[in-house]
């Protein structure tokens, strides 16, 4: 996501006159009764600097997922390791680096945030993301629905002082608990202590991450302040962790409420404002429709994660059948230039359950479960309204989910891999891959046993000479590394891979995945088919494509007659002449 000085066209620079009123028709929405005008002045207070930059993404960009320590180097700080090994090794393939929490943090690997000004110093400083930021654009998380027990707001709260007294939420007698939707096993409530006594406070995640009153104007105060000093550092895209869960009303599910879409469609006018170049993307990892439900109306997110898709490609390439990622992928919506997806296979969280919601039976969606433990993995669960337990997210590292597919373990699982990955590359949207997909890790067994955490599978740490080294040596780590590398470079030179590209869904066969990309103002046309089975095959040539192609992935120039072979998981990149 490159910055440019020229914008999208009909684009007007705001005042702050429609501003202002932008932003207190907002509030109105939000805060109903409790609306004031000094509420708005505060929020205008907090945005007097302005920025003169546009958003751009095209077919170059693509995004690491990585933690600031995923690989370090005695001695130094982790920021610094991890510089160098982008710029040596993913300049001019990686454009964009999702640092996940680099704060000071209490538990969570950072998802429990102790002071969301500061830098970890485990990891280095702000001067080093700054200088981060100069080489690549970099993505940050503003964890918005939860702080850590041990940050100053909730002391604060636990004595009864200011900031932070009436941060939190409190069990309320007339409150209807039971449609609450958890995504833990955890209690909802968790006892701490207080002087002469203890308090009860709204724990969605876990007892060390408790929940913001966001119906207190305060809150909402406090983090548009910390979201203007992270733009102020550099950062250009503003990942909104857990936003799902941030308004409780009484009687819902207590997820996606009105106000919730409210107060997004508010951060995005208030980056718009302040620093157009900056971009929204939201993590609700929860099933299709309301996952999108956070584009709004092109006032929400200006990106929105693929959640359904890790899941739904994993099964095509275990059963062997690309059914039900067919029936999904041709039910994705159309998109204003200012919109994309967020692709992608893996992250440091699980391979998500619920996105499957409606898209996967239950007998296949079983066996799948069974499979990935027949390879290592591990399924959390999570407590339902009635209080029952069902599966969350199946946690395993997405090249050990590659081992095998129904009938087993085999051999293939390198091509699987890479066949996941290109799959996920040929959609319309920005690719993004997580550190330890990048690298060909596999399960951390060790790492679960430490923290008992069954995410810690897929949360390795490398010393950077022994991933050097991997990545240097006839491995695994090697393969799977420069495979991808290959292409991602082949992919930044087509045009019709550009995020606003349409896309067709081809369904010649369940035994392929099969899409085409056309770029309208190239003319360039790309018709990707992917066998998702473990044989060789021979599938029909797909009406309208050309008898004559090359394959810029194998390098081949194509007779294509009535037929079209492909190997084992291979994919084929065909368009109608060689570019060279």
């Amino acid at each position: 996501m490159r910055m440019e000085n020229t914008g999208q066209k009909g684009y007007t620079k705001p005042d702050m006159a429609s501003f202002a009123t932008r932003v207190a028709r907002q509030l109105k929405i939000i805060y109903k009764d409790d609306f004031s005008e000094s509420l708005v002045n505060r929020i205008l207070r907090l945005t007097h600097v302005h920025y003169d930059a546009r958003p751009a993404w095209d077919e170059k960009d693509a995004v690491l997922i990585t933690y600031g320590n995923s690989i370090c180097k005695p001695g130094e700080a982790a920021l610094l390791t991890l510089h160098r090994f982008l710029k040596e090794r993913l300049r001019q393939i990686i454009s964009c680096i999702h640092i996940l929490p680099f704060f000071p943090f209490t538990s969570d690997d950072g998802f429990s945030v102790s002071d969301y000004m500061q830098v970890n110093p485990e990891l280095g400083d702000w001067e080093d993301i700054t200088t981060l930021a100069s080489d690549f654009d970099v993505m940050s998380d503003l964890v918005v629905n939860h702080v850590s027990a041990g940050h100053q707001w909730f002391k604060n709260y636990l004595t009864g002082k200011v900031p932070g007294k009436s941060y939190f939420i409190e069990p309320d007698p007339g409150f209807d608990y039971s449609k609450v939707i958890r995504p833990r096993s955890t209690p909802l409530f968790n006892r701490f202590e207080i002087p002469g006594g203890y308090r009860e406070v709204w724990t969605t995640f876990s007892a060390d991450q408790v929940d913001l009153n966001f119906s207190n104007p305060d809150v909402l105060i406090e983090m548009i302040r910390v979201l203007l000093f992270y733009i102020s550092k550099g950062i250009r895209i503003i990942r909104l962790d857990a936003i799902a869960f941030l308004w409780k009303t009484k009687g819902t599910s207590c997820l996606h409420q009105p106000e919730t879409h409210q107060i997004v469609k508010l951060l995005r006018d208030i980056v718009t404002f302040v620093c157009p170049g900056t971009l929204i993307l939201t993590e609700t990892n929860v099933p299709n429709l309301e996952n999108w439900s956070y584009f709004g109306n092109g006032d929400e997110a200006h990106m929105v994660y693929q959640f359904s898709l890790p899941p739904l490609l994993l099964h095509a390439l275990f059963s062997g059948s690309s059914k039900y990622l067919n029936r999904w992928a041709m039910q994705i919506p159309e998109l204003l230039p200012d919109q994309t997806f967020l692709n992608y296979t893996a992250s440091h969280d699980g391979i998500g359950i619920r996105p499957l919601e409606g898209l996967l039976p239950g007998e296949e969606l079983e066996q799948l479960m069974e499979g990935m433990i027949g390879f290592g993995g591990q399924i959390s669960k999570k407590t339902n309204p009635d209080g029952s337990l069902s599966p969350y997210e199946i946690n395993i590292t997405y090249v050990d989910a590659m081992k095998g597919d129904k009938n087993g373990t085999d051999y293939m699982q390198e091509e699987r891999f890479i066949c996941s990955q290109t799959i996920m590359m040929s959609l319309q949207g920005i690719p993004a891959f997580y550190f330890n997909s990048l690298v060909g890790a596999a399960n951390d067994y060790d790492g679960v046993k430490i923290t008992g955490r069954a995410r810690s599978i897929n949360r390795r740490r490398w010393c950077e000479d022994e991933l050097n080294n991997l990545l240097s040596s006839e491995t695994l780590h090697k393969r799977l590394f420069e495979g991808l590398s290959r292409l991602i470079r082949i992919r930044r030179k087509c045009s019709a891979f550009h995020p606003a590209c349409h896309q067709k869904i081809l369904t010649p066969d369940e035994r392929v995945f099969a899409i085409e990309r056309h770029n309208p103002k190239t003319g360039e046309t790309i018709c990707c088919i992917s066998n998702v089975t473990a044989k060789p095959i021979e599938i029909k040539r797909i009406a309208g494509s050309e008898k004559k192609g090359y394959d810029l992935i194998s390098s081949e120039q194509l007779e294509i007659s009535d037929r079209i072979f492909l190997n084992s998981y291979q994919t084929r990149w065909i368009i109608a002449k060689n570019p060279c």
